[in-house]
């Protein structure tokens, strides 16, 4: 296997790890709130995420930020709790396009919360490598790939509880964020 698709899959692995689900649990809250046919605002959300994860995994990995582990390991359940809360007390229909920029630049920011989380243990495995670019890269073309199997996979519980079961989306969000920010408060009080 080459190196590229060592970290393609370490960068998979990573989003779409049960044991991890921190990650995986700020993307369904991401998601709850959305409708199917808006997509595409939900993607553009997704890769802000992933970008803002990009960047402060690399500056952490380079030793440019350090910032204690209990801190960021508190801080990842805060912005699932305040994306759960967005979606409980606003509704995506009601995005103007004002609000929806606003997101996006939001998603940025927590996608670096959420970058700090793993910069020490791809640190360790990086080690003496020459150049962080490459390895980077394509950690981060597989958190993508993963993060959208999970869009994928919530939209497709969407699909069904919404249109086989015939509940509201209203009652389908509040549902989702509700259950992540329970589970969301909780991690917080582990992580204290």
């Amino acid at each position: 296997m080459s190196l590229f698709e060592t970290y393609l899959k370490l960068g998979f692995n990573h989003i779409s790890d049960l044991n991890a689900y921190d990650h995986i649990l700020f993307i369904v809250a991401l998601c709850a709130v959305y409708e199917i046919h808006q997509w595409r605002h939900l993607l553009v959300l997704v890769t802000a995420f992933t970008i803002g994860h990009s960047i402060t995994l690399a500056l952490a990995t380079l030793g440019v930020i350090i910032i204690p582990t209990n801190i960021v390991e508190f801080l990842i359940p805060v912005t699932i709790l305040l994306t759960a809360l967005f979606n409980i007390f606003e509704h995506a229909e009601a995005l103007d396009k004002g609000a929806i920029r606003k997101n996006y630049f939001i998603a940025l920011f927590f996608g670096m919360i959420h970058g700090m989380g793993f910069s020490n243990y791809l640190r360790a495995l990086l080690g003496d490598e020459e150049s962080l670019i490459a390895p980077l890269f394509a950690f981060n073309i597989g958190l993508e790939l993963g993060q959208l199997l999970i869009v994928a996979c919530i939209f497709a519980a969407a699909f069904l509880v919404l249109n086989v079961f015939k509940a509201k989306h209203r009652e389908w969000n509040l549902f989702v964020s509700g259950a992540a920010a329970g589970i969301s408060i909780i991690l917080m009080q582990q992580a204290l």
